[in-house]
């Protein structure tokens, strides 16, 4: 087993577990009160959960992709198959997350006799590179890759989009969410099945809260109420530090920033977030970046919030802080994903500062207090091999994992968000919202999203290595550089990456 080198939003759970703590992010207006409204030019489109009536509007692409010019998807073919069809499927899940996806596929391989699925395992970055570096006899039949690779995994020409699966097999998507879906479609195709679905939330001690005289039930919804309630705590002597922040490009340093614009109805990139057309400059170096990046600032300089520096590589540095017993932080912002190990580890007694009942778990503080996030996580893509049987074992697969029953159970086990709303009706989900309302917050904070365009997340091709940009900016910026010069810097940095790709990707 391959050591996960890159965690945070997908696998901050894997790098708790591995550590041993956890055992074994307007225009004009204030922080808090952005104002701003999202200036589009696309149409909207607008779909149903099929519970609730709740809907999505995201930017229509301006440039869509005939159907025909598209590989097909016989889901029938696997009828043909004379004997059981080998499948690979590469992923990034470790640990307690990289378990149950073993325990699933195990029980998907003896629950047929037509397909028999293979597990290569590595990080997300490491399956990025092998994914890009390969060529298409080299590639698996399905590939695991966060949000972040749509574009340049669309621009490899390299998959069957799942949406021509979809349509083959009338596949009913009515449940699953469609910010889940939406995030993995462009030009009007469904690229990729949206699987282990995360966002960032907000991870507190309620026991500090209480002793400096917070209500533990209540945790911060704006970053003004992040600054109020760590002066309250750091002046009641409750803890240390308010909050622990960080810079990590896929958390802290990158990815926070891309929510709270969109918690502020504003777009990242231009084009529409690269919806509408391929995005060409960032829009991070605006007044609401330069408002975010000197809060940030200003809560390390006052002794309010703690930096733990990129923890990229442990995804886990900012949680230790929570249990740290002689200095402790009494908040952190981390992924949903980490909520199962989290709860588990701390269960065991290891950490007698903190219990798994003292942590508080609520939305992610954003501009203003506004609610929804993005999509996080990672989708499931589908190798083009020119095989139809192969593509349609692939195919079966690829359904099994986004079942109801299947994804109650991968949500329960590892803290994600369920897919679809028709599996918070079964059981083990059913039973553990009803008993841990915690494990409800990050798909009501998805729900909650507003019904704009922002609400899509960016779509460009280097966007893993503009997040590597703008990480070491505020990490620059923590460490004392003016917000407004450093994030302009970043800005030409990240637009000189655009170019280049687009370039060579016309």
């Amino acid at each position: 087993m391959q050591r996960i080198t890159r965690t945070s939003h997908r696998g901050a759970a894997v790098a708790i577990a591995a550590a041993g703590l956890l055992a074994a992010c307007s225009g004009g207006g204030s922080i808090t009160s952005s104002g701003a409204d999202a200036t589009t030019t696309s149409a909207a489109t607008e779909g149903s959960t099929g519970a609730g009536e709740v809907t999505t509007t995201v930017a229509e692409s301006t440039t869509t992709v005939p159907v025909d010019t598209l590989p097909a998807c016989d889901t029938a073919a696997l009828e043909s198959a004379g004997g059981p069809v080998e499948i690979t499927f590469w992923h990034g899940m470790s640990g307690p997350l990289g378990e149950e996806l073993t325990r699933l596929t195990d029980l998907y391989n003896a629950s047929q006799d037509k397909v028999v699925v293979s597990l290569v395992e590595a990080s997300y970055e490491e399956t990025n590179d092998k994914f890009l570096q390969s060529d298409q006899d080299s590639r698996p039949d399905l590939v695991q890759m966060p949000e972040y690779m749509v574009q340049a995994a669309v621009d490899t020409d390299a998959s069957i989009p799942v949406g021509q699966c979809i349509t083959d097999a009338g596949f009913d998507t009515s449940a699953f969410l469609p910010s889940a879906m939406s995030a993995y479609a462009t030009q009007g195709v469904q690229w990729a099945m949206p699987f282990n679905v995360s966002n960032p939330v907000l991870f507190y001690n309620k026991r500090i809260f209480e002793a400096a005289g917070l209500d533990p039930e209540v945790p911060p919804a704006s970053l003004e109420d992040v600054r109020t309630m760590s002066q309250a705590i750091v002046d009641s002597g409750a803890g240390t530090y308010g909050i622990a922040v960080e810079s990590g490009f896929d958390s802290g340093g990158g990815w926070y920033v891309e929510q709270w614009f969109a918690k502020a109805q504003q777009f990242y990139v231009d084009a529409d977030n690269g919806r509408a057309g391929r995005a060409t400059s960032v829009l991070y170096n605006d007044a609401l970046g330069v408002e975010v990046m000197t809060w940030l600032q200003q809560m390390v300089t006052d002794g309010l919030a703690v930096n733990v520096g990129d923890n990229s590589a442990s995804g886990y540095d900012n949680l230790l802080k929570m249990a740290d017993a002689a200095q402790p932080a009494a908040m952190t912002i981390a992924t949903s994903a980490s909520l199962g190990p989290v709860l588990t580890v701390l269960g065991e007694g290891t950490y007698p500062h903190i219990s798994a009942s003292d942590v508080g778990v609520g939305p992610m503080p954003g501009p203003d207090g506004a609610p929804g996030a993005l999509i996080g996580g990672a989708a499931l893509w589908m190798m083009n091999h020119d095989d139809p049987v192969r593509a349609a074992a692939t195919w079966d697969y690829v359904a099994y994992l986004v079942g109801a029953q299947q994804q109650a159970e991968w949500a329960v086990a590892t803290g994600y968000v369920p897919v679809r709303t028709d599996a918070r009706d079964l059981e083990p989900l059913a039973g553990t919202l009803a008993a841990d309302p915690r494990f409800a917050v990050a798909y009501e904070q998805l729900l909650s999203a507003p019904d704009a365009p922002t609400s899509a997340g960016p779509v460009v091709g280097p966007l893993r290595e503009i997040r590597t940009v703008l990480a070491s900016t505020v990490a620059a910026v923590l460490a004392g550089a003016d917000p407004a010069t450093a994030l302009d810097e970043a800005a030409a940095q990240s637009n000189d990456l655009i170019a280049d790709y687009n370039a060579r990707n016309s």
